[in-house]
């Protein structure tokens, strides 16, 4: 009976040790809830934020057929007035819409100096190296053109003189392009994809710097990534620039 009893405190100290062996191993990372966390990260940083189309296999999860920028652009048309900064709204689409990405709509709180992928590596690292404040940065791989590297930056405000000012969509048109090849600046009436953020292709949009850095002048990064956009250029077949983000007419 001894022998036995011995037998049970030894098979009760296995599942014992089994179980602290389980207990002591890091529990799995939530998926979702380390998304809402960085969607709530910007939020709070002041980037007010909307839903937007995510991948359905290779195509986008509109209703639109043959989509030109699947999983790029926002849900409603009403993008501008819908984007916010409330915690509980951010909250909510992020749980009920658990493979929505989201956008950014930018020139109210922050611009972003949108640039080839390759130019974009070269520019940050001479812009580090020279101890340059650089803010948040993601990266958005794809294809091509689409592989592009995303500078946010505080926005260039709003000019007194209305008519000096002008939308987004301009910044992207060819004529801009000899001056600042293969730089595209989003400011009001624009708006970017923020991480994470699925794209077709199993590619993906993601931080490389985080939403703890401030944002910072724009003016300080132009002549850096003007410079890397000019070499990637020289080095790189050019065809006429497109608009990367498209805009909600």
């Amino acid at each position: 009976m001894g022998s036995e009893s011995g037998r049970v405190k030894r098979g009760e100290q296995s599942r014992i040790s089994q179980w602290l062996r389980l207990r002591s191993k890091p529990q799995a990372e939530d998926p979702g809830r380390e998304r809402e966390a960085l969607l709530l990260a910007v939020a709070a940083a002041g980037l007010p934020l909307a839903p937007a189309a995510h991948p359905a296999g290779y195509r986008c999860s509109c209703d639109r057929i043959g989509c030109p920028t699947p999983a790029r652009h926002p849900v409603s048309f009403a993008w501008q007035t819908q984007s916010t900064t409330d915690r509980a709204q951010v909250e909510r689409w992020a749980r009920n819409q658990p493979q929505a990405n989201f956008i950014t709509a930018t020139g109210m709180v922050h611009d972003v100096l949108d640039v080839p992928l390759e130019a974009g590596r070269s520019a940050l690292e001479r812009l580090l190296a020279a101890g340059v404040e650089v803010g948040p940065v993601a990266e958005s791989a794809g294809r091509g053109d689409q592989a592009r590297m995303l500078f946010f930056t505080a926005t260039r405000g709003t000019p007194e003189d209305e008519d000096e000012w002008w939308p987004c969509a301009l910044d992207c048109h060819p004529e801009t392009m000899d001056e600042h090849p293969g730089l595209r600046w989003h400011c009001r009436g624009s708006y970017v994809l923020v991480p994470p953020a699925a794209l077709p292709g199993d590619h993906a949009v993601s931080w490389v710097r985080g939403m703890e850095h401030a944002l910072p002048d724009p003016l300080t990064l132009l002549e850096a990534l003007t410079d890397a956009c000019a070499a990637y250029a020289d080095s790189t077949p050019h065809t006429p620039a497109t608009v990367a983000w498209p805009l909600g007419h």
